[in-house]
Order: C-alpha cells, then sequence, then structure tokens
C-alpha cells in the first residue's frame, strides 16, 4: 500500500484523532513519531502499536514551543531517515460565549490553533524542500465555514488554518502536497475543555447524539495520504449525516 514505509509525524496524537489516525497508519506499514502534551498516553500508544507490529517512536511535546516542533522533525528524521508526512493535529477548544471574557483562553485557542499550525510549517518546510517530497495535513473544523455561538474565537482560528493551509498549498510548487481536514462533532473529549458549564454540557449532549468516531477522521487523512504523488487532496469536510 502506498502508506507502507512513509514516516509520519503526528502532534495531538494521545488521544481522539490523533490516536486513531496513529493506529490506522501504523496498521498500514508507517513509522510514526509522535507527539503531545500527555507522554504517559502517548507511551501507552507506542507500546500499542509495537505490540501489534508496528513501528512508533514518541516524545513529549508542545506545538506553542517553535523548538519543540522542530525537535519533532528531527526525531523522525533521526530515527527513520527522513519525514514524509507531518499531520498537525494538535488543537484547544475551550469554547464559550465572547461575553464570559476568557480572555487567557482566547490566547490558548490562537496559540495552539494557529502558531501551532505554524511551528509545524516552520519546521517542516525546509526538510521537505530539500527532499523535494513531503506532505501537509492539518486538522481544521467545520467551524471553518459556519459560526455558531459560544465558537466566534475557536471558528476563527480555525477559518485562519485554512487560509494558512491554502496559500501554502499556492505556494508549494510539485514538490510537496497539502491538504487540510475538518472534522464536524466527532466522539472525543473536545466538549471537557469548556469551562462555562452551559456550553459543556449542551456540546456534551450534541456529541452523544450524532457524533461520528475519531476513525472516520482517520481513514480521510489516509486516503489523502495514500494518492498517489501527483494528486494532491486539499481539502475534506467529513461530518456526521446528522450535523446542520
Amino acid at each position: 500500500m502506498a502508506i507502507a514505509d512513509k514516516v509520519v509525524a503526528i502532534t495531538g496524537a494521545s488521544s481522539g484523532i490523533g490516536e486513531a489516525t496513529a493506529l490506522l497508519l501504523a496498521e498500514r506499514g508507517a513509522r510514526l513519531a509522535l507527539r503531545a502534551r500527555r507522554s504517559e498516553r502517548l507511551a501507552d500508544l507506542v507500546d500499542r502499536i509495537e505490540k501489534a507490529g508496528g513501528t512508533a517512536v514518541h516524545t513529549r511535546t508542545d506545538v506553542t514551543r517553535r523548538e519543540d516542533l522542530h525537535s519533532l522533525v528531527a526525531l523522525a528524521r533521526e530515527r527513520f531517515g527522513r519525514l514524509d508526512v507531518l499531520v498537525g493535529n494538535a488543537g484547544a477548544g475551550p469554547i464559550s460565549p465572547l461575553d464570559d471574557l476568557r480572555v487567557d483562553e482566547w490566547d490558548e485557542m490562537v496559540d495552539v490553533n494557529i502558531k501551532g499550525v505554524l511551528h509545524g510549517i516552520a519546521a517542516a518546510l525546509p526538510v521537505f524542500r530539500e527532499q523535494r517530497s513531503g506532505h501537509f495535513v492539518t486538522t481544521s473544523s467545520t467551524a471553518a465555514f459556519r459560526v455558531v455561538p459560544s465558537m466566534a474565537v475557536y471558528a476563527g482560528t480555525k477559518v485562519a488554518v485554512r487560509a494558512i493551509c491554502e496559500g501554502l498549498r499556492q505556494e508549494a510548487g510539485a514538490f510537496f502536497r497539502v491538504t487540510t481536514v475538518f472534522p464536524g462533532f466527532v466522539h472525543t473529549d473536545f466538549a471537557e475543555a469548556s469551562t462555562n458549564t452551559a456550553v459543556r454540557e449542551r456540546i456534551a449532549g450534541m456529541r452523544d447524539e450524532i457524533a461520528i468516531p475519531p476513525d472516520a477522521i482517520a481513514r480521510a487523512i489516509a486516503f489523502a495520504i495514500e494518492q498517489p504523488a501527483e494528486v494532491d487532496v486539499n481539502e475534506i469536510a467529513v461530518r456526521p449525516t446528522a450535523q446542520d
């Protein structure tokens, strides 16, 4: 398969979409460099992958620290000789109404969702240019297409990610690919990030009613990666059929 032996680095790999993506790509033969802030969960994930016959290494990463992303790229190259794909999946979503004035949480979303993506680009872009090949896969959200109450700042960061990735695609030339994935409601712990009780309960209720499993997003990411080198799948929206 086209995924076999590819070297893939994944941020935000300790749970949810990142964890599902790591498991699926490892099953299909990719060699993985995994990073997230929760190192204990990463160690458990690597152990599961290796027991199933896969190959993975891990280290703790905070995507708001640019040096951590450079370290992730370096880890992949040191252990496996190259980097074929960077899956930028780390995200923050402590959503709340603007009237709550949770400015520290706004800053967190900007730092993780926007700056984290930029730090990944800064770390991997020179490598992809040098190799004359590579693939950026970035997890955004369907919030990039539709703004709803309590999600203004979060949606703003996802609109920014879409714009950055489209600009990157246009500048890429013929040597690397750029894919942005837009998940809708996915059964993850996203709701728990909100410190507004009413918002948290509302989002959790919708999740429990209509959400799709993280594996659905993992399969979309795998689909983009496994295409021939000259085929660039730029944007994929994956949402529940029941979602507005």
